[in-house]
């Protein structure tokens, strides 16, 4: 399995502090069990995303295929003649 960029660890990142802030600020939870549930799923969700964005990136194609070559011009008929 390929490993995920920087760009996609900091995703990841993000979304668990982001997801994190927000969940215990709704809440409004106070006890240490309540905070470890959300603060987990915080983590799994940034988890999703981090898997969601590599599994985009798996798909989409890494680079243009080159243009084929164009074949060689063909020589005039007259170029045949003996």
């Amino acid at each position: 399995m390929p490993r995920p960029t920087i760009a996609q660890l900091c995703t990841g990142t993000l979304t668990v502090v982001a997801a994190a802030v927000a969940l215990l600020a709704v809440s409004g939870a106070t006890g240490v069990l309540q905070i470890a549930v959300l603060v987990a799923f915080a983590l799994a969700l940034g988890t999703l995303a981090t898997a969601l964005q590599m599994a985009a990136a798996h798909r989409r194609p890494s680079a243009p295929a080159a243009a084929p070559a164009a074949p060689a011009p063909a020589r005039p008929e007259y170029a045949r003649q003996l």
